[in-house]
């Protein structure tokens, strides 16, 4: 696409609400473009109907009018969820409709450089912890993206001596086609979103667009563990700056002495203890910024989050004096691995991001107590059988529910877990999700952990992973 003001005039569909479509369709209403907005939904169900309506702006709602795209149509901009399956979507592309997400718009609009954070698991952890770096050493960063503020609304914003620090998904990602982040980060690479984008090709392809208009003068931050992303790192044009837990690198962040791979976190306290992170300059130059035990939130996939955050913020300009304190005071985000309380000696865990098996495996791994899961929910048709040397080593129980209830009890039968516990759908979701956790009460002992990591997207049952987790956390607190 162009600048959006270039669309002055012409028709531009914007397919879905929410607060980006809303946020995207403002933008191009006021620069002059003819905005139509669709949502399939029932209008009832869209409460941002009535501000565009009354901006001027169409919105239709309750189906797709077969006439939503026509050959004067000059722009899709859509919904980062919306599939490309969807018949309006199909429709675009029969007539040559250039098809983009809200980031692309927001990329021409913003005066102020971009970092891109995109990745299977870590995103929001990671996204947070640069903004409250960059907040820390006076970069006035606008945090927005994937985590909740539409980008279009920051690119608005911003000036041109701040930073937009953007969480990306591959939804996103896949509608782009200028956008260029002066530096982007690529944390990790696992499969999950099969169900989109149909298999890992087209997943991966996605993620990579992160890097695929970047020239010389960007940043490109890999984790060099990951052999999906070192992959991808012969092709960038970008600098690139990786980042590693278990390697000592000729250049970039790591951690001195490295983690030993396929060793959880309690295996190794006492080398734990001795562990720095290390800034390497090309020219050989070793900076050590603080021990790893010091970052204020615990888990060796928390530390590969510390590592990129620290990596994007050095090349934002963050000196590493400045770089200390927020790595230490950060205490993690909502529903990752979030602490919610202690009772009956027993302490209950808050892990509702954890949407796909590896992020599950990393947050149960981080973990030293015995630990009963409550697990599941969309059934995406993975097997979960990579989940067997987890449950087998460090679960005490599980309690399944969701779409994968009898697939995960099924890994758990493997496993040798002899304390295993179903709960039946009902069309109360939130009971279930109840009666899951006083069932894992009851499995539990003083000293154990109840924990949240479904492993799985929330989607059968749940608006949002987020509303799974306020109920596990109102459920905790209610026991």
């Amino acid at each position: 696409m162009n600048h959006p003001a270039s669309y002055q005039g012409r028709r531009v569909v914007v397919l879905g609400l929410a607060r980006s479509g809303v946020s995207v369709a403002k933008v191009f209403h006021q620069l002059g473009a003819e905005v139509v907005v669709n949502d399939k939904k029932d209008r009832e169900l869209c409460p941002e109907a009535d501000e565009l309506t009354a901006l001027g702006i169409s919105v239709l709602c309750g189906y797709h009018p077969d006439d939503l795209l026509t050959e004067d149509t000059a722009l899709l901009v859509k919904n980062p969820g919306i599939p490309y399956t969807a018949p309006p979507i199909q429709r675009a592309e029969e007539l040559g409709v250039e098809i983009i997400t809200e980031v692309e718009a927001a990329y021409w609009l913003s005066p102020a450089p971009i970092i891109g954070i995109t990745g299977s698991n870590g995103k929001t952890t990671t996204t947070t912890w640069i903004g409250e770096i960059l907040s820390s050493a006076g970069l006035k960063p606008i945090v927005a993206g994937n985590i909740g503020r539409p980008l279009c609304e920051a690119a608005l914003e911003a000036a041109p001596d701040q930073w937009i620090v953007a969480e990306l998904s591959s939804f996103q990602l896949k509608g782009t086609n200028a956008f260029r982040p002066h530096i982007a980060l690529l944390l990790n690479i696992a499969e999950t979103h099969l169900d989109y984008h149909g298999d890992m090709d087209d997943y991966v392809n996605s993620k990579a667009k992160l890097f695929d208009n970047q020239t010389e003068e960007d940043v490109a931050v890999i984790n060099w563990d990951d052999p999906e992303c070192r992959a991808l790192s012969e092709f960038l044009i970008a600098q690139l700056l990786p980042f590693s837990l278990y390697e000592r690198l000729e250049a970039g962040i790591y951690i001195e002495p490295p983690y030993v791979r396929d060793t959880v976190d309690s295996q190794e306290h006492e080398a734990a203890l001795n562990r720095q992170i290390v800034f390497r300059q090309t020219d050989g130059t070793e900076f050590v910024i603080l021990p790893v035990n010091e970052l204020g939130i615990p888990g060796r996939h928390n530390a590969a989050n510390a590592l990129a955050a620290i990596a994007a913020c050095i090349t934002a300009g963050a000196s590493l004096e400045q770089l200390i304190e927020p790595l230490q005071q950060f205490r993690g985000v909502e529903h990752r691995l979030e602490f919610v309380r202690e009772v009956n000696g027993v302490k209950y865990y808050n892990d509702s991001k954890a949407t796909n098996p590896v992020a599950t495996t990393m947050s149960v791994r981080s973990l030293t107590a015995p630990i009963v899961l409550v697990a599941g929910g969309l059934d995406r048709g993975s097997d979960y059988m990579e989940l067997v040397p987890l449950f087998r080593e460090r679960l005490k129980g599980l309690v399944a529910l969701g779409e994968t209830r009898e697939k995960l009890s099924r890994i758990a039968e493997l496993a040798g877990l002899a304390k295993v516990e179903i709960v039946e759908p009902n069309e109360d979701a939130e009971s279930v999700l109840q009666q899951a956790v006083k069932q894992a009460a009851a499995i539990a002992e003083p000293g154990d952990i109840v924990l949240l990591s479904p492993a799985c997207a929330s989607w059968d049952m749940f608006a949002s992973y987020e509303q799974r987790g306020r109920i596990f956390k109102d459920s905790a607190h209610t026991l």
